[in-house]
C-alpha cells in the first residue's frame, strides 16, 4: 500500500476496534446478540469474547490480506496501474466492516433498531465503490473478475469489466432502495448479487470466443 496516510487511517480503525473491545468487554452481557436474520432480528449469538474480538481480529486478517495480494501476484505491475482504487477500495472495505461492528456494539447496549435498514445503505456504498474499482482494475489473479477468458486476454478483461462495473454500481442502487422493502430487501439484493456475478462471466466468455 503506497498511501501512507490511508494506510495509517486503517490502521488507527483497527486499532480503534480492538481499543473498544476490551474497553467494553467488562460492560457486554456475556452472552452478545452476533447474527440478525433477513427481518433484522436477532437470531445468533456468542460469548462476549468472541463478540467483541472476532469483528476486529477478522478485519485484522482481511487487512493483511490485502496488503499480501499485491506483493505475491504473478501480474503485480498490473496491480499498480489502479493502485489508488485498489487502496480506497480497502479503506471503504475496513470502514464497512468498522460500521457493522458498531452497530453491534450499540445493539447489545440494549438499544434496539433494525439491523437490515441499518446495514442496507452502508452494503449499497460498498457495491457500488466495488463497480468503481471493476472499472478501473486491470488484468490480475487476486483482483476483479477471474475467469479463464478475461485472465487469457486484455480486451476481454477491459469489456468484461466495463459490464461488470454497471451492473454492480446497479446492484449499489437496488440495495440502498432495499430499505424501501424491507420484508423482501435481501431476497431482492441476493438475486441482484448473483446476477451480477454470473452474466460477466458468461459475457467474457462470449467476448473470448468472438477473438477465436
Amino acid at each position: 500500500m503506497k498511501n501512507k496516510k490511508m494506510q495509517m487511517l486503517i490502521l488507527i480503525i483497527i486499532l480503534l476496534s480492538f481499543g473498544i473491545a476490551a474497553y467494553f468487554y467488562p460492560q457486554m452481557p456475556e452472552q452478545m446478540v452476533s447474527h440478525w436474520n433477513a427481518s433484522g432480528q436477532p437470531d445468533g449469538y456468542m460469548g462476549k469474547f468472541g463478540g467483541l474480538f472476532l469483528m476486529p481480529i477478522i478485519t485484522l486478517a482481511m487487512y493483511l490480506l490485502f496488503i499480501i495480494m499485491p506483493k505475491i501476484d504473478p501480474l503485480k505491475k498490473n496491480i499498480e496501474k489502479f493502485r489508488v482504487w485498489f487502496d480506497s477500495f480497502m479503506l471503504i472495505f475496513i470502514l464497512f466492516f468498522y460500521y457493522i461492528y458498531s452497530l453491534t456494539i450499540i445493539y447489545n447496549f440494549g438499544v434496539e433498531f433494525d439491523m437490515t435498514k441499518a446495514i442496507l445503505p452502508a452494503m449499497g456504498v460498498l457495491f457500488f465503490f466495488i463497480g468503481y474499482v471493476l472499472e478501473h482494475a486491470k488484468r490480475n489473479w487476486f483482483i476483479g473478475i477471474r475467469t479463464p477468458w478475461t485472465l487469457s486476454n486484455d480486451a476481454v478483461w477491459d469489456k468484461t469489466h466495463v459490464l461488470g462495473s454497471k451492473l454492480f454500481k446497479i446492484v449499489g442502487v437496488i440495495t440502498v432502495l432495499g430499505i424501501l422493502l424491507p420484508v423482501n430487501a435481501f431476497a431482492v439484493i441476493i438475486t441482484a448479487i448473483i446476477l451480477a456475478a454470473i452474466v460477466p462471466v458468461v459475457y467474457s466468455y462470449f467476448e473470448f470466443k468472438k477473438l477465436k
